[in-house]
């Protein structure tokens, strides 16, 4: 076994350690997580070959900026993948270490996309639908200036975690929102907040009542899982096995809700032994499960856009 496999395992063994307890205290064991990923994405980050160009403004505020990953190699157009960070709506980072989450976007540029890493405006300066319109404005950039970084306007493809997930699916669902699906071809929620709550077993219920305001009434028709439409653009929905309480229940719901009202071009994936955190943050290690199946999502609607005829994003 060689060094990196070895430490693979230490990782494995920490998760199915800690993932029984994981929601006793996420803070903590969030950090332990990444601690013990470091030596393999150091590693990884090290290896070279990839290239970026950083702090891309995208919109007015200072936090519209988006980083950019290829692979040296490569020349466009390449299919694009962005994605969109957690953080409870009121905190988080495209830079949230320096490894994590360039993981992320640097795995997927080794895949053969040009891959964007996402920052945005965070509650409480930003509420609902903030993060959304952040994403969308992403997404209006992209479609006028991605071909001038090597990528495909018509096959863009997103990514949401935890919080970035509500964003996600809002913009994919929510039908007070002008560009509601606009612009790509298919979207992953992993690990996401589908449904707005503040109960008791949320331990980020704060940021709950931060990004979606004070009115606990209107949080069942401000949820993502309430918005479900059969028309929607084709959605992946992952959860870990060892949640932040609620989200997995919330993911499962919400593929459940597609299924039932006739949404058809879905998947729904449990990642074995992963928490809420190295759901993410184990991307650019030797394990490649939840990539591969993120790609193969990706192409099968890009594979399906191209036989449709269709020429480009709408």
């Amino acid at each position: 076994m060689n060094t990196h496999s070895s430490s693979l395992s230490a990782v494995h063994e920490l998760l199915e350690r800690i993932g029984p307890v994981w929601g006793t205290d996420i803070h903590a064991y969030r950090d332990c997580v990444i601690e013990a990923l470091e030596p393999a994405l150091r590693a990884a980050a090290t290896a070279g070959g990839i290239a970026s160009v950083r702090n891309v403004s995208y919109g007015p505020d200072p936090r519209h900026v988006l980083d950019l990953y290829r692979r040296a190699d490569t020349r466009g157009p390449l299919p694009v993948v962005l994605f969109m960070h957690g953080g409870a709506y009121v905190r988080g980072d495209k830079d949230m270490t320096p490894l994590v989450y360039s993981n992320v976007a640097t795995w997927f540029a080794k895949q053969g996309y040009l891959a964007v890493n996402l920052e945005y405006r965070l509650a409480p300066a930003a509420p609902y639908p903030g993060g959304a319109e952040d994403l969308g404005r992403a997404i209006d950039w992209m479609g006028e200036h991605i071909a001038s970084h090597g990528g495909d306007r018509g096959r863009i493809f997103v990514i949401g975690h935890s919080a970035g997930g509500t964003h996600v699916a809002h913009h994919a669902l929510d039908p007070s929102l002008p560009y509601r699906g606009r612009g790509v071809r298919a979207a992953a929620i992993v690990s996401g907040r589908l449904r707005a709550d503040t109960l008791p077993a949320n331990p980020n219920a704060a940021g709950v009542r931060a990004y979606f305001g004070d009115d606990d009434s209107a949080y069942e028709r401000l949820s993502p899982i309430n918005m479900v439409t059969a028309d929607a653009i084709p959605l992946f929905v992952a959860i870990a096995e060892y949640e932040n309480p609620l989200l997995d229940q919330y993911g499962a719901e919400f593929f459940f809700r597609l299924r039932a009202c006739g949404h058809r071009a879905n998947q729904f994936i449990m990642v074995p032994r992963h928490n809420h955190m190295s759901i993410m943050a184990h991307f650019n290690t030797e394990e490649e499960f939840l990539g591969r199946q993120l790609c193969e999502f990706f192409q099968r609607y890009e594979r399906a856009a191209r036989s449709s005829g269709s020429g480009g994003a709408d």
